[in-house]
């Protein structure tokens, strides 16, 4: 079993990927592959609703100019797949819409290749919007046919300055359990 994350923070050691290790470490701990790719911070473009990947039909988006088909093909070889973002402006980073735009269209037009994969979405904050974006990157998990985990609470950390979501003990908890949950359910779809 495979667990792939995704940073969706320019910080590749910020709050976003502090949490994101938080769940990692359990499902480590439960003899689970994990791996985290960064994707903030990088030069990526959004969907262009050029309806290539429909027409192609193989496995990729048409724009091969960044990192988006090769999180693709991680997402289509992993069991379960997490995404991490910071809330700006009470969504998602640019890096993770753009993400979840093109694997989420290319996923459909392929024959639905996220579908009864394990997904979770884990959001660093710093006061409000957080909710939002953790319902943004859901939506992709639903709309992909996605098994979603929960936790004890939404999957959020407060903090602002880097390592402040370490001071969050309900949110550093809340990832604990997640990556116990996910474990659990993986462990029992692959028994």
């Amino acid at each position: 079993m495979k667990v792939v994350a995704f940073n969706g923070s320019p910080k590749k050691d910020g709050n976003t990927a502090i949490l994101l290790q938080k769940v990692l470490s359990e499902l480590e701990r439960e003899g689970i592959e994990t791996e985290i790719i960064h994707i903030g911070g990088q030069k990526v473009h959004g969907c262009t609703a050029c309806m290539k990947c429909m027409e192609n039909q193989d496995r990729k988006c048409v724009f091969d100019d960044d990192f988006v088909n090769n999180c693709i093909k991680k997402m289509e070889e992993a069991d379960g797949i997490i995404i991490g973002s910071p809330t700006y402006f009470a969504d998602v980073s640019t890096e993770v819409k753009a993400l979840i735009d093109r694997a989420g269209f290319v996923g459909m037009v392929n024959g639905g290749m996220f579908s009864r994969k394990i997904g979770a979405a884990v959001i660093a904050v710093r006061r409000s919007g957080g909710i939002h974006a953790y319902d943004t990157i859901n939506h992709f998990f639903g709309i992909s046919s996605m098994i979603t985990i929960g936790s004890s609470n939404w999957n959020l950390g407060l903090g602002l300055e880097p390592g402040d979501v370490e001071n969050d003990v309900e949110g550093m908890q809340t990832m604990q359990t997640l990556g116990i949950n996910m474990a659990w359910i993986l462990k029992k779809i692959h028994r």
